[in-house]
């Protein structure tokens, strides 16, 4: 009887330890910001397309300044490796539009990027996937898993849901949130507090570990695209 008793015990210590998962959608712990609301101060671009108003950046093309190539507002104080990048944006119902990350900048073209991209557009097509600016194209869809390996296209090996439903969740014509992550080669699109695209890169030879940060306005009709509340938090690289 003793001997169940003390079991009885041990097993109450046991589930009195028990921890349980806790919403932090909101946590800013270890985040700083990398824009003042009032300038482009550390960010580069053609200043054709880009400036402030309002507290945001605002990317613009009009009918007189049509692009052929997509073009970049980069961010000049580093090339973040592991990072939780978080910020809000708005776009117009005919703006493309996407945040690069660990990506390279081209010598071709000024103000051009190569590398993983967090889509945004404002037709219910492309965003929140991951697509790799002149590179890999399209790693992973809206409600997708996928796994990079080399010579092969990406492969799909889990899903987060229907992409349609998951479309549901973006605000057209409003603020949305962003949420990325990048550790090691895992990365995770977060949008609206939603997870909506992870890419797992298991491509040595074309994957990036690092790179540039940096917002596009896109090759299409006349639109606008707006960023606020840019925040940056360094991660510690993943064992």
């Amino acid at each position: 009887m003793r001997r169940y008793v003390v079991f009885l015990a041990l097993c109450s210590a046991c589930l009195a330890q028990q921890i349980r998962p806790i919403p932090a959608l909101d946590d800013e712990t270890g985040f700083v910001p990398l824009f003042d609301g009032k300038s482009l101060q550390d960010w580069d671009g053609n200043p054709v397309y880009w400036k402030v108003e309002n507290g945001a950046i605002v990317g613009t093309i009009t009918p007189d300044t049509l692009v052929k190539r997509n073009t970049f507002l980069i961010w000049r104080r580093g090339e973040p490796a592991d990072f939780e990048l978080k910020l809000d944006y708005r776009v117009s119902a005919e703006g493309n539009s996407g945040v690069n990350y660990r990506s390279v900048e081209l010598t071709d073209a000024k103000w051009s990027l190569s590398g993983y991209q967090a889509d945004i557009e404002g037709r219910e097509r492309h965003t929140a996937q991951n697509y790799e600016e002149r590179g890999r194209t399209f790693l992973a869809l809206r409600g997708q898993i996928v796994r990079c390996v080399p010579g092969k296209p990406p492969l799909i090996i889990g899903s987060l849901g229907d992409p349609q439903d998951l479309q549901s969740l973006v605000k057209p014509l409003d603020w949305n949130s962003y949420h990325l992550i990048a550790r090691g080669n895992v990365l995770t699109h977060i949008l609206n507090g939603r997870v909506m695209s992870i890419v797992i890169d298991d491509d040595p030879a074309k994957r990036r570990l690092s790179g540039k940060l940096g917002v596009q306005v896109h090759v299409g009709p006349p639109m606008t695209i707006e960023y606020r509340n840019i925040r940056l938090k360094t991660l510690e690289a993943a064992r």
